[in-house]
């Protein structure tokens, strides 16, 4: 087991190997879920995308705005391993 001292400011450092079994990378989040009993759960955040930094993320990249059924193909090629 692992231990962690806290600092006078209530904050706590995760060792390097804690943060790898996680596989969380500088810049990611860490999730805590509250347990019974005094516990905690640590976990990495999975990251929730929003359609306005999706759309920012690839404005001015496309010259032709895709179709619905060209997306939907893209899609469903992704999903079959295709891509």
């Amino acid at each position: 087991m692992t231990s962690l001292t806290v600092t006078m400011k209530g904050q706590v450092t995760l060792k390097r190997e804690l943060l790898q079994h996680l596989g969380i990378k500088p810049g990611d989040r860490i999730a805590l879920d509250k347990l019974p009993g005094g516990e905690l759960r640590v976990r990495a955040e999975q990251p929730a995308g929003t359609i306005e930094t999706f759309i920012g993320r690839h404005a001015g990249k496309v010259k032709k705005p895709l179709t619905l059924d060209e997306m939907n193909e893209i899609a469903a090629a992704g999903w079959a391993g295709k891509r």
